[in-house]
């Protein structure tokens, strides 16, 4: 019989959203911001200590400190100063507590996905803290690809509330449509990628997490709607395991 099939579930939170408590209840994994687009010592704080409560993974959400733009403005950042932001972040998380992964965030997330420098700069900051940290990137991008390439555990990511072009990427934030805010939208496309490996109407896609973001309109309420249709399907929601 073949094993059931299996999936982690992850939020970004920490954000200064309201609803973090109550999305830590719903998903495997949590990706904290750690002092650069979002969060301060008070909500790394409060933000571990809510997912060890519920016995959610904790990660480290490094980002460009760029607040006026919530880390999702573009930054022509060198390589080192990448892997400084990355390696700085996530020590100053792990202060908190245990780390299990780390996924950057917004516009450097993106670049890491394209960019093969960025990409091994975020690796060699996460390398930096502790090489058995799990790297989250965008599925099929460059940043898991360093990942690899450097020795490291990785988990290939997708969005239930992001749209993709015809290639697999995602379409930029500022795109109309890019965010999606139609719930049956968002709980079908997640569907299609957690139990046949697909986006609807798109190209294949192979991925370990699944994310819905705290501050998408209706994040709580597709959350948990989402969490009842994986479960409905035989869909195990798990947080991440090394690789």
């Amino acid at each position: 019989m073949p094993a059931p099939l299996s999936i982690d579930l992850n939020c970004d939170l920490g954000e200064g959203g309201a609803e973090d408590s109550a999305l830590m209840e719903l998903v495997s994994s949590v990706n904290i911001a750690c002092g650069g687009h979002a969060g301060d010592q008070g909500t790394m704080r409060r933000t571990m200590e809510l997912a060890q409560w519920h016995g959610v993974a904790a990660g480290a959400h490094p980002g460009y400190a760029d607040r006026p733009n919530f880390g999702r403005r573009e930054l022509n950042l060198a390589p080192e100063a990448v892997r400084a932001l990355v390696r700085d972040q996530v020590l100053a998380l792990r202060e908190f507590g245990p780390l299990k992964h780390v996924k950057p965030h917004g516009a450097l997330y993106n670049r890491a996905a394209r960019d093969a420098g960025t990409a091994e700069a975020v690796a060699a900051g996460v390398r930096d803290v502790d090489c058995e940290l799990i790297l989250v990137g965008l599925a099929g991008s460059l940043l898991p690809e360093a990942g690899r390439a450097a020795g490291m555990n990785v988990a290939e990511e997708a969005f239930a509330d992001r749209t993709y072009g015809p290639d697999g990427r995602l379409l930029p934030r500022n795109d109309q449509g890019a965010v999606i805010l139609d719930e049956q939208w968002a709980v079908d496309q997640a569907l299609a990628i957690a139990r046949d490996g697909r986006i609807p109407g798109g190209p294949a896609v192979r991925a370990d997490t699944l994310c819905v973001h705290g501050d998408t309109p209706g994040a709580l309420k597709m959350t948990r709607r989402l969490v009842r249709e994986l479960q409905a399907a035989g869909i195990r929601i798990r947080a991440l395991e090394p690789t």
